[in-house]
């Protein structure tokens, strides 16, 4: 009873604290993270830094960031990023294991949810709220259950074991499945996943490292991000026959 009590206590700071805020349409949403190209994950042992890394991303051009919730109090920064980014930046939850935890990231401020797994209960939820959801899958079986079950784009994780050429893979059977690939993805990677069917990055430490966390290297996240950007730029460019 006292842990549902808390949580209560929680969803209501929380819905005080965004007050005003007026939701996304989760079309605009997929638009703006699909336009483009690159999800950022970010985490760290405090979340008090991840505003700041926010907004250097921000500068680079990857507006959509993901949160996830492996950083301490996470719902905290989620409301953090959504009340002084506002509009500027895509907020979103990942590593959301449990429908509960999507509610959280979601009266948090969160317009996405991402999971590492597949668990029909978040689809769900998800859909309920009228929120993107991007869970994770690895075999051809999870990614077409994620798809009929809902997910606005699927996440193929961890792409580090499988490349762009699996990802190629399951395009063939599957052309009418969005896929993001998280895992692997860096800059030498980038263009490959994106040429074998991507519509969109998940970028983790290659983006945003620890040590640029830790030394507060903002303009190193910056300059990063901008090339993760030129080379989505790029890569769709030449895959549309330089239109």
């Amino acid at each position: 009873m006292r842990r549902l009590s808390d949580q209560r206590i929680r969803e209501d700071r929380a819905e005080k604290r965004l007050e005003g805020k007026v939701p996304m349409p989760k079309e605009q949403t997929l638009d703006r993270v699909l336009d483009c190209g690159v999800v950022a994950v970010i985490r760290a042992s405090s979340g008090e830094i991840l505003a700041d890394v926010a907004s250097a991303l921000a500068e680079g051009g990857v507006l959509c960031v993901e949160v996830t919730f492996t950083v301490p109090a996470a719902h905290r920064v989620l409301e953090d990023l959504t009340c002084r980014l506002g509009s500027r930046i895509v907020v979103g939850a990942g590593t959301v294991l449990d429908p509960e935890t999507a509610r959280v990231a979601i009266l948090s401020g969160a317009e996405f949810v991402v999971s590492p797994t597949l668990h029909l209960g978040v689809i769900e939820l998800c859909r309920r709220y009228d929120k993107a959801v991007m869970p994770g899958a690895f075999t051809p079986t999870e990614v077409l259950s994620a798809w009929q079950a809902g997910a606005d784009v699927v996440k193929i994780f961890p792409s580090e074991i499988t490349g762009p050429a699996y990802l190629k893979a399951l395009r063939g059977p599957l052309p009418q499945v969005r896929v993001m690939p998280t895992g692997g993805v860096n800059l030498l990677t980038a263009a490959d996943f994106l040429k074998a069917g991507a519509c969109a990055l998940g970028v983790g430490g290659a983006l945003v490292d620890a040590r640029s966390i830790q030394e507060r290297d903002f303009a190193r996240i910056t300059t990063l991000a901008r090339q993760y950007v030129e080379i989505v730029r790029r890569t769709r460019q030449e895959m549309n026959g330089g239109h």
